[in-house]
């Protein structure tokens, strides 16, 4: 994830009334881009608050100009299999099914589905049936909050 848009956006985004949950930026070299804005709010996501921060950010990113070329803004709500995308949301889900995907292999592995039974400052705790696996946030490529 791009830091610096992070910073650019996430203000934009609470400064509506909407939680910034995270974002991905697609970068595609001769055609279109994509940055996807994930948006939350205590009663819900729908297309009038998508359409409302999708304005803001609009004018916030024409004035800034972060991204170079042509590039498609995709606000939405961050949907039940939520993605995670900082360490502190993690903490929210402990207890629920994630699936994750590591940049390296860990234990022979690069994808882990199972529950999410501890967060700690640097890495969590992934359970799978009797196996308990620790993760550095560090490797951590995607993670998804799943239903089982």
């Amino acid at each position: 994830m791009r830091a610096d848009l992070v910073e650019l956006i996430a203000p934009v985004v609470e400064a509506t009334g909407y939680e910034f949950w995270g974002l991905e930026f697609r970068p595609h070299g001769r055609g279109q881009s994509l940055l996807r804005v994930y948006i939350d709010h205590e009663d819900g996501i729908g297309i009038e608050g998508c359409e409302a921060v999708s304005r803001e950010l609009s004018r916030v990113l024409d004035v800034e100009d972060p991204i170079r070329g042509e590039y498609v803004l995709e606000v939405s709500s961050p949907g039940l299999n939520r993605r995670l995308f900082f360490p502190e949301q993690y903490h929210y889900f402990c207890g629920e099914a994630v699936e994750i995907k590591t940049q390296t292999l860990l234990n022979g592995r690069k994808n882990f589905k199972g529950v999410l039974t501890e967060v700690f400052e640097d890495k969590v705790h992934v359970k799978d049936g009797e196996v308990v696996y620790t993760i550095p946030f560090k490797e951590i490529l995607a993670a998804n909050i799943v239903k089982i």
